[in-house]
């Protein structure tokens, strides 16, 4: 195996390509890719991305769902030395834009799914030098993925040479305030922290994974490529998530390893057949991406006697942190201790250290914490400053050094395992003629962790709905970032200065939402 402090991911892919030729590497549907076919294309599409004038550092944009592209895409694009910046494939138009522009993208790479994104995309960045599609493509000037493949069959990949240090991905994160920023990650960070975490789940060579989260995401970048590729796990791909079929995989592939976020073991333990699924293969359910409810994890152990391991990582840490580990005390309600060679601490509002039990802000140092935000020094400043990543979330470390994430210090809204921050949809909100104040919260949901609530008051003689409210969102924001519900109030709860409440706000989406659940 690859040192993973001394290797990049192009060197790492050539090493494990050759060592496990003839194994199965990836599945989608009935289509199955050795490790040797997808050598294969990764070095075709690597030849003919170079001779399009891809350059080592050049920023490269990934927008695939979970299909077997995307690992073609994103080991040519390492092989060519350049720095992948993937894309969230419900984002709209405007965001995609933002961060292709904002990373300075010269190089788009997608599937024909997402044309129109695509198309308007082009349109609105002009400082995107080339644009490659995968399947019969309407966008103009863009470049067949599988002719470029084709013209350049038999090249094997050969890696461009970079640094450990090097960043290898630029994966946008969501905050509190402001836009997002891209969390510039080395290649150190990620394959220390996929190996590391490898280590504590006991995976092997032998293990079958299947694959449900969004590769674009961290979580899914961490296990589903890195880990998976690196020890030579056959993972297999789910494009797009349903609880019947994630259950009907496991048990087709027999599948050893599972990993999800909480949302999706609620709805597979709503899916219902007779004969039960059989997961007898599975030996561990990884989730991950946000709190897991006890509840939630005893059912599924009861119904499909799976030994279940939480962890926590932000996008930052690249992103694992903790995991309960697979052999030792696991203790139900934790994200486990750190990884090895990962410290963390809690600290007051005053920066000092708390003693074990008590409750402040964790901190992070490590080799996987991230080399800072792109373009943003100030922003790197005030999160990494005094050498530790303050991750914005409050937690307490028992004496054993087990993490319990008690809250979120930043009003950060998970919906099924994806960041929504509160700002971005109350600004797109504030663009409608008439809105005078907004507050957009979390609720707790059953199925999908929170569901976003907006409160709306309006300026004096205005009149309009939620409904138009709505339509203004829903052009302008991701599906899973619009509001679930809006309730105009004549005014929204505020403090002697002014200032919204928000703890008051979110009080109210409990009372009103509730109500109806």
């Amino acid at each position: 195996m690859i040192d993973p402090l001394n290797s990049t991911f192009g060197e790492m892919f050539l090493d494990v390509a050759g060592h496990f030729a003839m194994r199965p590497a990836v599945t989608l549907d009935d289509k199955t890719m050795t490790f040797a076919e997808l050598a294969g294309a990764v070095g075709a599409l690597q030849a003919g991305l170079m001779e399009m004038g891809v350059q080592p550092g050049d920023r490269l944009a990934l927008i695939f769902p979970n299909t077997p592209h995307f690992h073609i895409a994103f080991f040519a694009a390492q092989a060519c030395g350049a720095e992948v910046v993937p894309l969230n494939c419900l984002h709209s138009p405007a965001e995609l834009c933002y961060i292709l522009q904002n990373s300075g993208t010269k190089w788009l790479l997608s599937l024909n799914l997402f044309d129109d994104k695509v198309a308007a995309v082009a349109e609105t960045c002009p400082d995107l030098e080339g644009i490659v599609v995968a399947g019969p493509s309407v966008v103009p000037g863009a470049v067949s993925f599988e002719m470029l493949i084709g013209a350049n069959l038999g090249k094997p990949p050969i890696p461009v040479k970079r640094s450990p240090e090097d960043v290898a991905l630029l994966i946008y994160t969501s905050g509190t305030e402001g836009r997002p920023k891209g969390a510039m990650l080395s290649h150190k960070n990620i394959l220390w922290d996929a190996a590391t975490a490898g280590a504590l789940i006991g995976v092997t060579e032998e293990d079958i994974l299947v694959g449900p989260l969004p590769l674009f995401h961290a979580f899914g970048m961490l296990v589903e490529l890195a880990l998976a590729v690196m020890l030579g796990l056959h993972t297999v791909l789910i494009a797009r998530f349903a609880g019947n079929t994630a259950l009907e995989m496991i048990e087709k592939h027999r599948a050893t390893i599972f990993v999800g976020v909480p949302t999706m073991f609620t709805i597979m333990l709503r899916s219902r057949r007779t004969p039960d699924y059989d997961l007898s293969s599975m030996r561990v359910a990884v989730s991950g991406g946000a709190p897991l409810p006890v509840e939630t994890m005893a059912e599924f152990i009861d119904r499909f006697n799976v030994t279940f391991i939480e962890g926590y990582g932000p996008t930052e840490a690249s992103p694992a942190v903790s995991l309960n580990p697979l052999m030792g005390v696991q203790k139900v309600g934790t994200v486990g201790p750190p990884l090895p060679g990962v410290e963390v601490c809690v600290i007051d509002e005053h920066e000092n250290v708390l003693a074990c039990g008590e409750v402040g802000e964790l901190l992070v140092r490590g080799p996987n914490v991230m080399l800072g935000y792109w373009d943003a020094p100030e922003a790197t400043a005030i999160t990494l400053r005094g050498g530790w990543l303050h991750t914005g979330d409050l937690a307490r470390i028992d004496e054993e050094g087990y993490i319990t994430i008690v809250d979120r210090k930043k009003d950060m809204i998970i919906v099924g395992g994806m960041n929504v921050y509160p700002r971005e949809v109350e600004d797109v909100m504030y663009g409608v003629p008439g809105v005078l104040e907004v507050a957009v919260v979390g609720v707790p949901s059953g199925i999908k962790g929170e569901d976003v609530v907006a409160f709306v008051s309006l300026a004096d003689g205005v009149e309009i709905t939620e409904e138009h409210i709505m339509i203004h969102c829903r052009e302008r924001l991701a599906s899973f970032k619009m509001p679930r519900e809006i309730h105009i109030l004549v005014e929204l709860p505020k403090s002697s200065i002014g200032k919204i409440l928000r703890r008051e706000v979110r009080d109210l989406a409990r009372t009103h939402v509730g109500a109806r659940r």
